[in-house]
């Protein structure tokens, strides 16, 4: 069998074939903001046979910090930590998978993307297809071969809201991935203003699922071309809530092949923890 080389989405049925080679490294990244502890209890009750787990506070996010959102970014030192951990190095194909739409999924992915990782992926139709497929899985925790920790850096790190706010003023295009009725500040179930970043326009990043799945990567670019207008990948950046959701929009470009949009970081959370940027409502 060939090494497995998947570099956005793969299909439950590829990884059940692929499970148990040395090279393949699957991480379970199910988690619930209402309960912090849920998504590891639901990991070690039953899990993808050799899944490690991520915790998206303790793993996917680094310490809270001025402008930085609910979900800071976290340091390149403190995920080469939780990289070694589970063993994990440039070598290996990681897949991420959750029980929700992805998005928790995604934001590992992003993170071994902005690393320099080729190899990584999410499982497509997650936790909830492997099941409904009857693939196997285990209560069993793995205990990870060892791996020196390697020094990494960011080669896509997000951006800041000045950047962000430069990047509307010279004509880019900011895409927000919350629901819309966030977006338009008709609710506000988690932070403490209502509304969006003036400029942004909304996409909810559930757009990009059908039945469970990712859309067809053709039709995923032809929605994304349509948003983008004249302007390239390159010319987007994606935000949401905290930066996590965001990277659903990311991970779908990329399998749409429109490679080179950004991730602002801080996202609305971010925004509004300075009180004298602008704030909108409606569309």
């Amino acid at each position: 069998m060939s090494t497995p080389v998947w570099t956005t989405l793969v299909d439950c049925e590829e990884l059940h074939t692929a499970l148990g080679r040395p090279e393949v490294v699957v991480v379970d990244c199910r988690f619930a903001l209402p309960d912090p502890d849920a998504g590891e209890a639901a990991w070690q009750r039953s899990h993808v046979p050799g899944a490690r787990y991520a915790h998206l506070d303790r793993d996917l996010s680094g310490p809270h910090a001025p402008g930085k959102g609910r979900h800071p970014w976290p340091s390149a030192s403190a995920f080469a930590d939780t990289l070694a951990g589970w063993g994990v190095d440039a070598d290996h194909q990681v897949v991420a998978y959750d029980d929700g739409d992805g998005a928790f999924a995604a934001r590992l992915w992003c993170l071994l993307r902005a690393a320099g990782f080729a190899r990584v992926a999410v499982l497509d139709g997650g936790w909830a297809r492997w099941q409904a497929l009857g693939l196997p899985v285990t209560g069993d925790q793995p205990v990870p071969a060892p791996v020196a920790v390697r020094s990494l850096s960011w080669r896509m790190p997000p951006l800041e809201a000045a950047s962000v706010q430069t990047h509307l003023a010279s004509g880019g295009l900011l895409v927000d991935a919350r629901a819309g009725e966030r977006f338009r500040g008709e609710v506000e179930p988690i932070d403490r203003v209502a509304g969006h970043v003036p400029g942004a326009v909304n996409r909810p990043y559930a757009q990009n699922l059908r039945d469970g799945r990712f859309k067809p990567a053709a039709e995923l670019r032809r929605e994304f071309e349509s948003l983008l207008g004249a302007r390239g990948a390159g010319e987007m950046v994606a935000m949401c809530g905290s930066g996590v959701t965001a990277c659903h929009h990311l991970l779908a470009m990329a399998h749409a092949g429109l490679e080179g949009a950004r991730l602002y970081g801080g996202s609305w959370s971010g925004w509004i923890e300075d009180p004298a940027r602008p704030v909108a409502t409606g569309v």
